[in-house]
């Protein structure tokens, strides 16, 4: 079964619209990854500065691919006009890592 990662970033409520920006800007970035299978970026509504970035997987493997390959260069380096390397929009990340044990999809779909 699949692999679900969770980071779980901190932002300050003064930093939420350049995240969203930031992730706006690379909304493709993973969607052609081998073993990719879902992306969302979930935004904290009340009570928290956690914003959650979930990607479920085919597996660890292809997980960890994506990592080390295309991951790994879009947060090196500096901008695309060769400037210096924005400073980041979170305080803290943690990953969790899940494995899907059972899931459901609405009747019909």
């Amino acid at each position: 079964m699949s692999v679900v990662k969770i980071n779980v970033l901190t932002v300050p409520q003064e930093q939420r619209e350049t995240l969203e920006k930031r992730f706006a800007s690379r909304a493709h970035a993973v969607e052609s990854s081998d073993g990719f299978e879902w992306f969302e970026l979930l935004r904290p509504v009340e009570g928290t500065d956690n914003y959650l970035v979930y990607t479920r997987w085919r597996d660890e493997a292809s997980f960890q691919a994506w990592m080390e390959g295309p991951m790994k260069a879009a947060h090196q380096g500096g901008d695309a006009s060769g400037g210096e390397r924005p400073k980041p929009a979170a305080s803290g990340s943690t990953v969790w890592s899940l494995e899907v044990v059972q899931q459901a999809a609405p009747k019909g779909a």
